[in-house]
């Protein structure tokens, strides 16, 4: 099976590459804007004829789709979410070659949710900022495309590669920080959100039942269980060897401080670091995951703890 994996060097992208190489029966090509990729092709500005002649060449039997943009304003997250799939779509419908369009959605399409509810794919989606709005536009280009295809809503993706700006990230290299510098306190701010954390090698192979898989229409893509931000907080000062303590300014009147080892001093003195959560979904998000087991015989494999450790391994690397 030929498979043409756009955004390879992306963070879930990377982890699609290794866990289809790492399928005897794939023969993978890689198409991307980097110098690294097979091919390089940029799916914000290339038109869908360029890409059509591409795909009527190497004639994949499946299209994953990686590439996007997390950050950024409204008109450029629209150019990288919700214009290239529109090329996508139209380059396979142009193309003889009837490949399978697996798309990396994400859990943010949804937007906020009722605290203590699991969100199924029939949910009505009310996207809360920018970057939800270009993902669920994206969705619907490619839910109407009448093409084979498939969108996996990707939740919260955490483990190795972790971006440093993601708020998994930060609140890493803030652990870091204050190691490196002996501060016994750590002031943190944003942990009272809850968010459904899946392992990004979890999400790869997700991605790989679904391009062998018949599947269509919409399918969550998560570990189907909140986890408050200060409770993944404490793992990860826990994992890290973090003996001070967590400060949580936005606890109830007063403060909240969550101890971990030993009680801080009165005369250590830490910068308040803030968390928030900007992907517009709210205090809480949790996924309905029976979709993905029932039609993609797929269930999350890695804990958050090991996921954690990844990220820590990488932040301490840098100490």
């Amino acid at each position: 099976m030929r498979v043409l994996l756009i955004g390879a060097n992306g963070y879930i992208g990377r982890f699609v590459a290794d866990r289809l190489l790492a399928d005897p029966a794939v023969q993978l090509t890689a198409l991307g804007r980097g110098d690294d990729a097979d091919v390089r092709f940029d799916l914000a500005s290339g038109s869908p004829g360029a890409l059509t002649r591409f795909l009527d060449a190497v004639h994949p039997g499946v299209v994953v789709n990686c590439a996007g943009a997390t950050r950024g304003g409204a008109r450029e997250l629209a150019r990288h979410n919700t214009v290239a799939v529109a090329t996508v779509c139209e380059a396979l419908r142009r193309s003889g070659c009837g490949a399978r369009l697996v798309q990396i959605g994400c859990g943010s399409e949804y937007g906020p949710s009722q605290p203590g509810s699991s969100t199924a794919e029939d949910a009505v989606p009310r996207p809360g900022g920018p970057y939800g709005v270009s993902k669920l536009a994206a969705t619907e280009l490619v839910l109407g495309s009448g093409l084979d295809a498939v969108v996996l809503r990707v939740f919260s993706p955490a483990g190795p590669g972790t971006p440093a700006g993601s708020p998994l990230g930060r609140l890493a290299e803030a652990m870091r920080r204050a190691m490196q510098s002996g501060d016994g306190e750590l002031k943190l701010g944003g942990l009272g959100v809850q968010r459904d954390f899946v392992d990004v090698r979890d999400v790869a192979r997700a991605v790989h039942a679904a391009s062998l898989s018949a599947a269509q229409g919409v399918i969550n893509i998560g570990s189907g269980r909140a986890v408050r931000l200060r409770d993944a907080a404490a793992v990860l000062a826990r994992v890290a060897g973090y003996g001070g303590a967590l400060h949580e300014l936005d606890g109830p009147p007063g403060g909240l401080r969550a101890s971990i080892g030993h009680p801080r001093s009165e005369s250590d003195h830490a910068a308040p670091v803030a968390f928030p959560y900007p992907d517009g979904c709210g205090s809480w998000q949790q996924a309905d995951v029976r979709t993905a087991r029932d039609r993609l015989g797929w269930r999350p494999r890695i804990n958050l703890e090991e996921s954690l450790a990844d990220i820590w391994m990488e932040a301490a690397c840098r100490i």
